[in-house]
């Protein structure tokens, strides 16, 4: 029994066997046959009368001249109109119009070219509307999300900006053509400089009357082979809110939960002193007292560790000897100095950068490192000088090396989570940094980086 597969095989094969009947060589080559048995019987003819073998021949020849080029003509014709009409469609492809069309009722080589020719039409179209219907809807999100972007070209001209950068930048109206700096040079001073600055930035300006912190994002790319310049303006002031409330939360769980772990012994503690007052058993009463007064003096260092990090001043960078620096710490924290020290001096405030160091000295020995595993190196390199902290400790996992530096984290059920935090406010308050890591052979890493005298 045959198989759908079979019939379409059998319909292939017929339509093939039908194009070889209609094909446009055997259309010419019957055209050739008949114009070659014309000439042999008008010769054979003419021979017979003139008895002229070569006179018969030219004569047959001058004869059949117009007719065989008229058959060349009716053959060619509908070759040159399809290749004219192919011209015009390919002109209009190359103006993006895809909805031309011809007729293909021909039935030889050309009506398939024809047919081939409707199909790529048929699938140009098909993409070009899949690709506007794409464009529009990208278009649509661009134009209404609250982010405001604008893209500079390589003549400083904006050559796309969306609504929100519009209300930005121009109280809505169009921004196409105009040029960039124009564009800046009503607002206030520092958007400008945070665009002047190239980079990635945190910035607060008045926004009709109340402060606003926007967050800037610029990049470079190439656009069609020319330069251009991406600039995307977020509104952070909610989402910084937020954060602040998020973060207020969480230090008044961490000061109530430190509260409550000293003042319930404190309270427990004086209810026992009392009752051992009232029994005149004076003897256990100044261990009693000492006690309260260790709960009390841990409860006040707490305290003080925040009110540092609330209260730190601005700093005052002065000429600091490395030698004495390294001898004060020294006294505070064991460690092994590796050597030798920078020539010169350096230059930073003297009080806080050595609280910053003694935090990290502190974390180091808590960290497990002891005797010579605790080392501490001094760098100038370049325009920067550093310092350096390393322990062979356990080292920190991928999570804690992204949150170490983050306010009141702690990986330590003792700990308040400011010393890291302390530390990076203090080399910022610089225009330094703080970066850290893990040794190789174990260990952790933590280097402050501070600007020289000339950046300060």
């Amino acid at each position: 029994m045959p198989t759908p597969a079979d019939a379409n095989v059998s319909r292939h094969m017929a339509n093939n066997q039908d194009m070889r009947l209609h094909s446009l060589e055997g259309k010419v080559a019957a055209m050739l046959l008949a114009a070659t048995m014309a000439a042999a019987a008008l010769g054979a003819a003419l021979e017979h009368l003139t008895e002229d073998l070569r006179l018969a021949l030219v004569s047959a020849a001058l004869l059949l001249f117009f007719p065989v080029l008229w058959l060349a003509r009716e053959a060619t014709r509908p070759v040159a109109r399809l290749l004219r009409v192919l011209e015009g469609a390919i002109a209009s492809y190359r103006d993006g119009d895809f909805s031309i069309s011809l007729s293909a009722s021909r039935r030889d080589e050309l009506g398939e070219l024809v047919r081939a020719h409707n199909t790529l039409g048929s699938v140009l179209r098909e993409q070009r509307q899949h690709l506007a219907q794409r464009e529009l809807l990208l278009d649509t999100v661009v134009q209404h999300t609250p982010v405001a972007l604008l893209l500079v070209d390589t003549h400083g001209r904006v050559a796309y900006a969306n609504l929100a950068s519009r209300q930005l930048f121009n109280d809505g109206r169009s921004l196409t053509g105009l040029g960039f700096d124009a564009a800046l040079a009503p607002c206030p001073a520092p958007l400008r400089e945070a665009v002047a600055a190239g980079e990635d930035a945190l910035f607060t300006v008045h926004v009709e009357g109340a402060e606003e912190t926007f967050h800037l994002s610029q990049r470079g790319f190439r656009l069609q082979g020319r330069p251009h310049r991406l600039y995307l303006f977020r509104r952070m002031t909610r989402e910084l809110a937020r954060q602040e409330v998020g973060t207020w939360k969480k230090v008044i769980r961490v000061i109530s939960h430190e509260l409550n772990n000293s003042l319930a012994p404190i309270s427990s503690l004086a209810h026992s002193g009392a009752e051992l007052a009232r029994r005149k058993d004076l003897e256990r009463l100044p261990a009693v007292f000492a006690t309260i007064g260790e709960r009390a003096r841990h409860l006040h260092g707490f305290i003080d560790s925040y009110a540092r990090f609330a209260k730190l001043p601005a700093p005052r960078p002065a000429r600091v000897s490395w030698r004495e620096f390294v001898g004060e710490l020294q006294q505070a924290a064991s460690f092994k100095l590796v050597l030798p020290l920078p020539e010169g001096e350096g230059w930073f405030d003297r009080g806080q950068v050595e609280q910053a160091v003694i935090n990290l000295l502190r974390n180091a020995h808590e960290a497990g490192g002891e005797g010579g595993g605790i080392e501490m190196e001094v760098m100038r390199v370049a325009s920067e000088q550093r310092i350096e902290v390393r322990d062979r400790g356990t080292g920190m996992s991928a999570a804690v090396l992204a949150s170490a530096l983050l306010p009141f984290y702690s990986t330590k059920r003792s700990g308040t989570g400011l010393g890291l935090a302390l530390a990076r406010e203090i080399a910022e308050a610089h225009g330094g940094n703080i970066a850290l890591g893990n040794r190789e052979g174990g260990g952790a890493w933590v280097r402050v980086i501070l600007p020289t005298a000339r950046q300060t």
